[in-house]
């Protein structure tokens, strides 16, 4: 690279595969908390669960499982942002791969929240 033209023009060529997820409008979003905190109470085992369900079931098109920092409630890490198009967002808390499963096949295939583990039922 020898000028700000060239510069320009890289900038241009990589700008469409910034953003690699291809999340849509009508894609629902699961996002798994995985700072330091999340880790350590066990979020990756969460997220690999979530993720391979969604594949194995082959909801790709229709539902993206990605990870994200630190969400600010490390009490209740383990934890799940689900945000479907048009509804407010569900959070849910102290998840486990199991519990993980049952959102996935209530909430996600059939969508029925589960309530029990939302952050809601967490602070009644």
């Amino acid at each position: 690279m020898k000028s700000l033209e060239e510069l320009k023009a890289i900038r241009e060529r990589n700008q469409g595969k910034i953003g690699v997820r291809s999340e849509s409008e009508t894609q629902t979003r699961v996002v798994v908390g995985m700072a330091t905190c999340g880790i350590a109470s066990g979020a990756r085992p969460v997220l690999t669960a979530l993720s391979d369900a969604v594949q194995k079931e082959a909801l790709t098109e229709r539902i993206s499982v990605t990870s994200t920092g630190c969400i600010g409630l490390c009490q209740y890490e383990p934890i799940v942002e689900v945000m479907e198009p048009g509804k407010e967002k569900v959070t849910y808390v102290k998840m486990d791969p199991d519990k993980a499963m049952e959102v996935f096949d209530l909430h996600l295939k059939q969508g029925q929240t589960v309530a029990k583990y939302t952050l809601a039922a967490q602070q009644l």
